[in-house]
């Protein structure tokens, strides 16, 4: 059987919104596959190197715990940005998205260094950007998920999509995320991959790409994705009416 290595970074800090049910997903849509899914949980750094690591996973968190685990996450952020560089497929919520640009600018004004793998900053305001979202992208069609997040992201990269309904990076530009490479950035909790199986997908096939492993894409039931997506789009409708 074929076998892929997910790295989860700090679980015991980054999962403020059950962002874990990304890795259950994950884990999921690979066995439909038969493709054996290995989940390594980082919540140490020293030593870590990427050369086990197909697909990586960081969530998000409060502040507090979000600065903690980016002081981690500096000690191997050389050989982060290089997994990235390289086309390492990987998914990154909230904090998670956040802190890979230079700086989080908290709402009082106080300047957090990130881990500068990209370069794009954030500011925070103490007024949060909340609720269901729904995100028309040209790679994964229509997206859906759930935000809340105080952060304003800008940056010039390529995104997930155009929000339709909802805030994104900010309440600005109608634009949700980053992607960058194979790198997903994403303020979509709730978690978005069980609602959102095209991103599943593409990241397993990335890895799969990237690995010499056969991706079969056919004769997966994707019943159950579509209908936790249709509940949020036709809940959307309604509010829109």
């Amino acid at each position: 059987m074929n076998e892929l290595t997910v790295y989860h970074f700090m679980p015991d800090k980054l999962n403020l919104y059950s962002d874990i049910g990304n890795i259950i997903a994950l884990k999921q849509r690979a066995k439909l596959r038969n493709i054996t899914l290995n989940v390594i949980d980082i919540n140490q750094t020293e030593g870590v190197t990427f050369e086990e690591c197909d697909i990586f996973f960081i969530g998000g968190g409060s502040d507090r715990e979000q600065a903690l685990a980016t002081q981690e996450l500096s000690k191997i952020k050389e050989s982060l940005k290089a997994a990235i560089e390289d086309g390492m497929p990987g998914l990154t919520v909230c904090g998670g998205y956040q802190f890979l640009g230079s700086k989080y600018i908290t709402p009082d004004g106080i300047a957090l260094e990130g881990l500068n793998i990209l370069d794009f900053y954030t500011e925070s305001q103490k007024d949060r950007l909340t609720g269901d979202i729904v995100i028309e992208s040209d790679t994964f069609g229509t997206i859906v998920g759930f935000e809340n997040h105080g952060g304003r992201t800008y940056h010039d990269f390529g995104t997930l999509g155009s929000v339709t309904y909802g805030y994104g990076n900010n309440d600005e530009d109608a634009k949700e995320g980053i992607h960058y490479k194979n790198l997903l950035g994403t303020y979509l909790h709730g978690p978005i991959l069980p609602k959102n199986h095209e991103i599943t997908d593409y990241l397993l096939e990335k890895a799969c790409d990237r690995k010499g492993i056969v991706f079969e894409p056919k004769n997966v039931d994707n019943t159950e994705e579509e209908a936790a997506k249709n509940v949020i789009i036709e809940r959307v409708s309604q509010q829109s009416k």
